[in-house]
């Protein structure tokens, strides 16, 4: 694991971890030179890089290249969290332009969870080397969308492959609620459900070895 610090168009300075893969690992050419970027819960509840640790240290070990950060306002980064995630969309591209000036992968995908769902999916159009995207937990409910409503546009409009995996007991957005959104998703649109899980449950350590599975064959089904 290495750290790094990126700075924003506008000035904020963003920690970030880079976790390789083994040395010797396994499975040399699983890799094919896609790196995943993940980007964190709401700051302003309390996310941080650190709770997306267990996910990436997976997903090195399956032999990609696994990138977090804070956001502005969160952890090691400097600047203010913003209320709507709007600003904090700069920071994710500011750092996938960074992974592919300095890592140089084939091409880059990028996971949401909660809050970063919508915030990434917010830049998967602003970086071209992004290849797909993968929310985990998606905040498409109603009170949710208050904060988060002016996202959904840009992640449903956009031709990239996508899978959204939820909780069949997510507190913020209903099975049927996540079916009504992606019915007007452009491009290729995957759905995972984890019956019985809650949203917070799915960000716990308790799911992070499904989650790099699905990860992983998320992008072992992204064209070559």
């Amino acid at each position: 694991m290495e750290w790094t610090t990126v700075e924003t168009g506008d000035g904020a300075k963003l920690s970030v971890r880079v976790f390789k893969p083994p040395a010797s690992g396994e499975e040399p050419e699983a890799a094919g030179g896609v790196a995943v970027v993940m980007v964190h819960p709401y700051t302003i509840l309390g996310g941080v890089q650190g709770l997306l640790r267990g996910m990436a240290e997976g997903v090195a070990r399956r032999g990609y290249t696994a990138v977090t950060f804070d956001m502005r306002g969160a952890g090691r980064s400097t600047g203010r969290a913003s209320l709507t995630g709007s600003t904090e969309v700069g920071d994710v591209a500011a750092v996938c332009r960074w992974v592919a000036e300095n890592i140089k992968p084939r091409g880059i995908l990028l996971v949401g969870s909660s809050a970063g769902a919508p915030i990434a999916g917010s830049a998967v159009d602003k970086v071209d080397e992004v290849i797909g995207y993968v929310s985990i937990g998606y905040p498409f409910g109603l009170m949710a969308s208050v904060l988060f409503g002016r996202h959904h546009e840009a992640i449903l409009k956009s031709q990239k492959p996508k899978l959204f995996i939820m909780g069949t007991k997510d507190g913020f957005t209903s099975v049927k609620q996540l079916q009504n959104k992606l019915k007007s998703a452009a491009g290729r649109v995957d759905t995972h459900l984890i019956e019985g899980a809650g949203h917070f449950q799915m960000e716990g350590p308790a799911f992070d070895a499904q989650m790099v599975d699905l990860i992983v064959k998320f992008i072992d089904s992204l064209p070559k």
